[in-house]
C-alpha cells in the first residue's frame, strides 16, 4: 500500500486570501509547478458569505491548466465584524472562520491523493497548525518585498531599542540588509505608527506563526533585493529558509473582449514610449481633492497618459480592496473641462484596464502607480520607469526601495496637508516621461528587467530556488 501511495505524483494545497493581489501571483507559482515539475494543485479558496466570487477571480481560476482544481470553501458570515476593522483584520477572520470547510476539503483530498505540502499566504497562517495536525507540510507563499519581511522579524528589535512611537524616532531606522527608512515620514507601515493598539502586539509576534512554516516562499529575487534576502537566509534571525521564487506577475490570460474602453486601440495609434498610465490598483482609491489635483496636474505636464479612473473615497485608500467596482460614476468627479481640454493628449477609462498589455505596450512610457508589489513587478519585467504614489499597506516601504536603492521611480513630495499638488505631479510627469532624468530611470529599468528575465530562464537564482523546493516535496 505505500509503495502504490509513494507512487502517486505530488499534490500541493493551496490556500489564498480573498483579494486580487495574492490570487495572482499564487496562480503563477502553481502553473510553474504544474508545467515544470509535475506537481498536482488544488486551490481551495475562502469566501466571504456577502460576496460573491468576481469577475476578474473566475477570470484568472478558469485560465488555469486543467492538472489546477480549484475548490471553493463554505462562506463564512462576518456580519459581527464591525466596518471600520482594517481590512487585514477581516481578511484574517475570513480565512480562519474557513478552517473547518479546509479541515473537510483535505480529508477527501489526502484520502485519494499524495498531498506533500500545503502552502498559504500571509494572511492564512492560522492554517499552519491544521497543516501540522495531517502531517502535511506547511509552507508559506509572501507576496510581497524581502524587505517586509524582514521588517517583520526585525520588529521585535525595533520594539527593545525605541521606547518611543517610531514617527519619533530622529534618524532612519535601519532594516537589516536594506535601504533606511525615515520613520517620521510614515513610510513605515500604517499599523506601525501607534504602538498601543492590539493590532501593533499581534504584529510583534507575527514571525512567530511564520516559524511554523517549512519554508517561506518569497515573490521576488536576488537581483532586485540581495540585501535582505542575504539577510533572511543568514544568521540575522532563527526563521525558515526563504526562497525567492519571483518575480511571477500573471501571465497567459486574454483579454481579448475585456477592453470595452479601447484603450489598447488607442495605444496603438499614439508615439514610442509616449503614454503615462496611471492606475491604483484593483483596490487603490483617492480622495475627492487628490483626484482633483492629480487631473489638474496631468493637464499641465502636456503630455499623454492613460487613466484608469476610479470613484474618490474620504473614507480610506484601500476601502474597494474586496470590491474592485468603482461606485457611482468616476467621470463625475473630474474638474469641470478637464476631459474636452486633454481629449487629444489622454483618455480616461472607468475601473478596469488590461494593465499587463498596457505595461508591456511600445506606447507607454512611465507608470504612476500605487506601489503594490504585483504592479511594480509588472513594471520590472516590462522595464517601464515609474512614478510612486503609494498608499496603504506595505505601498510606502516600496516607494523607498524603488527610488532611494533600485532607482527607478521619482516619488512626488505631499504638501503639510498630505496632499500632492498639481504643480508636483506635473514635475515628476516630466521628469520620468522626458529628459536625462527619464533616461537614467529608463536605463535601471531595462537593466533590472534583464535581469528579472535571467532570474526566471532555466539556471536562473529563482528557477533553481523553486526546483529546490519542487525536489524537496517529490522526495516526502
Amino acid at each position: 500500500m505505500e509503495e502504490t501511495y509513494q507512487s502517486l505524483p505530488p499534490h500541493v494545497i493551496i490556500l489564498p486570501s480573498p483579494g486580487m493581489g495574492h490570487l495572482i501571483p499564487l496562480t503563477e507559482f502553481a502553473k510553474r509547478l504544474v508545467l515544470n515539475h509535475g506537481i498536482i494543485i488544488t486551490f481551495t479558496i475562502p469566501t466571504e458569505s456577502i460576496n460573491s466570487t468576481s469577475e476578474a477571480q473566475k477570470l484568472v481560476l478558469d485560465s488555469l491548466p486543467g492538472s489546477i482544481n480549484s475548490i471553493f470553501l463554505s462562506p463564512v458570515n462576518l456580519s459581527d465584524i464591525p466596518n471600520d476593522v482594517p481590512i487585514g483584520s477581516r481578511i484574517v477572520s475570513t480565512v480562519t472562520r474557513s478552517l473547518s470547510s479546509l479541515i473537510e476539503s483535505l480529508k477527501i483530498i489526502t484520502s485519494s491523493h499524495r498531498v506533500v505540502a500545503l502552502v498559504v499566504d500571509i494572511f492564512g497562517t492560522s492554517a499552519l497548525d491544521v497543516a501540522n495536525e495531517y502531517n502535511i507540510t506547511p509552507y508559506i507563499f509572501f507576496p510581497s518585498t524581502a524587505m517586509y519581511l524582514s521588517l517583520l522579524y526585525h520588529l521585535p528589535v525595533m520594539d527593545q531599542a525605541y521606547s518611543c512611537e517610531y514617527r519619533d524616532v530622529s534618524h532612519p531606522i535601519q532594516i537589516p540588509g536594506c535601504v533606511p527608512i525615515w520613520a517620521w515620514g510614515t513610510d513605515l507601515l500604517d499599523l506601525l505608527q501607534d504602538r498601543k493598539p492590539e493590532i501593533y502586539n499581534r504584529s510583534l509576534q507575527y514571525w512567530r506563526r511564520l516559524n511554523i512554516a517549512a519554508g517561506i516562499l518569497l515573490n521576488s529575487s536576488e537581483d532586485l533585493e540581495p540585501g535582505p534576502i542575504k539577510a533572511l537566509n543568514g544568521k540575522e534571525w532563527d526563521n525558515p529558509p526563504v526562497y525567492p521564487i519571483g518575480p511571477l506577475i500573471r501571465t497567459g490570460v486574454s483579454d481579448d473582449g475585456y477592453d470595452q474602453s479601447g484603450c489598447l486601440q488607442w495605444l496603438d495609434n499614439q508615439p514610442v514610449c509616449s503614454v503615462l498610465f496611471i492606475s491604483f490598483g484593483s483596490a487603490g482609491t483617492l480622495s475627492n481633492e487628490k483626484l482633483t489635483e492629480l487631473a489638474l496636474g496631468l493637464e499641465m505636464s502636456q503630455h499623454k497618459f492613460l487613466w484608469v479612473l476610479r470613484s474618490p473615497t474620504d473614507t480610506s485608500a484601500d476601502a474597494n480592496y474586496l470590491n474592485s467596482e468603482s461606485v457611482g460614476d468616476p467621470f463625475e468627479f473630474l474638474p469641470k473641462g478637464f476631459l474636452d481640454r486633454t481629449r487629444v493628449s489622454g483618455l480616461v477609462v472607468s475601473s478596469w484596464a488590461p494593465q499587463v498589455r498596457i505595461l508591456s505596450h511600445r506606447s507607454t512610457g512611465g507608470f504612476l502607480t500605487h506601489c503594490g508589489w504585483n504592479s511594480t513587478l509588472e513594471s520590472v519585467i516590462n522595464g517601464v520607469p515609474l512614478i510612486a504614489w503609494p498608499l496603504f499597506a506595505e505601498q510606502k516601504m516600496n516607494a523607498v526601495m524603488l527610488t532611494d536603492d533600485l532607482k527607478v521611480a521619482l516619488r512626488p513630495k505631499v504638501n503639510k496637508n498630505g496632499i500632492i499638488e498639481s504643480g508636483e505631479i506635473s514635475r515628476c510627469v516630466k521628469g520620468v516621461m522626458g529628459g536625462e532624468e527619464g533616461h537614467k530611470l529608463r536605463c535601471r529599468m531595462g537593466d533590472l528587467k534583464g535581469a528579472a528575465a535571467s532570474s526566471l530562464s532555466e539556471g536562473g537564482s529563482s528557477f533553481k530556488s523553486l526546483a529546490e523546493v519542487a525536489n524537496k516535496w517529490k522526495n516526502l
